[in-house]
This record gives C-alpha cells, sequence and structure tokens, in this order.
C-alpha cells in the first residue's frame, strides 16, 4: 500500500515536473518570437524592407537564423505578424471608440491622443512609414496592410462620421463620404516626422487639434 502510495506521488511529481518544463519552454518560445519581431522592426526599419535580411534580423535577435523559420516561414511573413503583434490592436481600440456614443468633438480628442501616444512616440511610426515608402514596390504588402489596418479603421471613422452628420453635428456629408480628409493629418505627421522633423519639429497634437478646429469648429471638448 505504501509503495502504491508512493508511485502515485512520484508519478504527481514527474508530472508537475513535466507542467513546469513545458511551461518553461513556452515562456522562452514567446520571448524568442517577440526578441525576433523586435529584430525585425529596427532592421527594417534601418534597412527597408527590401534590402533587410533574414540574416542580420536573426543577428539582432541574438538566434540562429534557422530559428526564425520555426515561428515565420519568410521575410514578408515576418513583416505581416509584425504589422499584426504592432499596428492591429491600436485598429481595435479606434474600432471600440467608435462605438461609443458620444460628441464628434470628444472622440476627435481622444483619436488625438491614442495617435500620438500609441504611433507617433512609439516606433510603430516606422512600420507605417515602411508601408508608404515601399509598398508601391511591394504590393502584396500594400494588400495585406490595407486588409488588415486601412479597410478597418476607415471603417470605424465612417461611422462615427455618419453618427454625427444623424445627429446634426456636421453641416454635410462631404467628409462622411471622405473620411481621408479625416486621418490624412495623421499620415502628414509621419512622413514630415521621417523628412523634415529634425529641421523644424512638428507639434503633432497641436496639428490635428487644429485640423478638427476646421473639420468640427473650434474649442476642445469638454
Amino acid at each position: 500500500m505504501a509503495a502504491a502510495v508512493s508511485g502515485r506521488g512520484a508519478r504527481g511529481s514527474s508530472a508537475k515536473a513535466q507542467n513546469a518544463t513545458g511551461g518553461a519552454r513556452a515562456k522562452r518560445g514567446v520571448a524568442r518570437r517577440e526578441a525576433i519581431l523586435k529584430a525585425a522592426l529596427e532592421e527594417f526599419s534601418a534597412r527597408g524592407f527590401e534590402a533587410a535580411r533574414l540574416d542580420d534580423v536573426a543577428r539582432r535577435a541574438g538566434i540562429a537564423k534557422g530559428t526564425i523559420y520555426l515561428y515565420f516561414s519568410d521575410k514578408e511573413t515576418l513583416f505581416q505578424e509584425l504589422v499584426r503583434s504592432e499596428i492591429s490592436p491600436i485598429v481595435g481600440t479606434l474600432e471600440h471608440v467608435s462605438h461609443v456614443e458620444a460628441p464628434i468633438r470628444m472622440i476627435a480628442e481622444q483619436f488625438v491622443e491614442l495617435f500620438v501616444r500609441e504611433i507617433i512616440e512609439t516606433r510603430r511610426k516606422d512600420i507605417i512609414r515602411l508601408i508608404i515608402s515601399e509598398g508601391p514596390r511591394f504590393p502584396k504588402l500594400a494588400e495585406f496592410y490595407y486588409r488588415e489596418v486601412i479597410s478597418r479603421a476607415l471603417g470605424a471613422v465612417r461611422a462615427v462620421l455618419r453618427r454625427a452628420v444623424e445627429r446634426g453635428e456636421l453641416a454635410n456629408d462631404a467628409i462622411a463620404r471622405f473620411p481621408q480628409l479625416l486621418i490624412a493629418p495623421a499620415l502628414v505627421a509621419i512622413v514630415w516626422n521621417a523628412l523634415f522633423d529634425r529641421f523644424e519639429p512638428l507639434d503633432v497634437r497641436a496639428m490635428l487639434r487644429a485640423h478638427f478646429d476646421f473639420m468640427f469648429g473650434a474649442g476642445r471638448a469638454a
């Protein structure tokens, strides 16, 4: 009887040890994957998509090149996952905000803070810059980015603008028909930041709020 109990205890200890080993292995896998994505962002930002090599991504991540293929099948897949992990959650937040029943100016203020805090003040702006600069040469990347980011963001913005038109907050529906007019200054900010910010720093918050003054009337939301 004692031997049986002892056997069950040994098997239980073995299972716990295996679970602990599996958990540690999973954590290492997640950490390695995040290191690859971080290294990819640095490499793509420094060299561009075309010139970036997986060898150099691996070197930055401190791993063997072959390890990358355990997580990503090729460079394009790696870039796509970079977009999913870094940009898609921001779009998800925008989609959530678009369902908030609030005046258009209040939602615009939330958009300003989201864009500045999560894009302009982070390396995410480099991903968008890469799409702008290299998308024409890599149409599959541009198509992926449109599906994953642009179409969702435009859908969220259109929903907000349509409700604003219905509530009489906008003089006409032109901006609801062309929501690109609303987000255009955000793209200008990214391009300016990459090319000219060292010559003439741009206050992105102030510029976006000035843009919304033109669109929705002066004055910040209460």
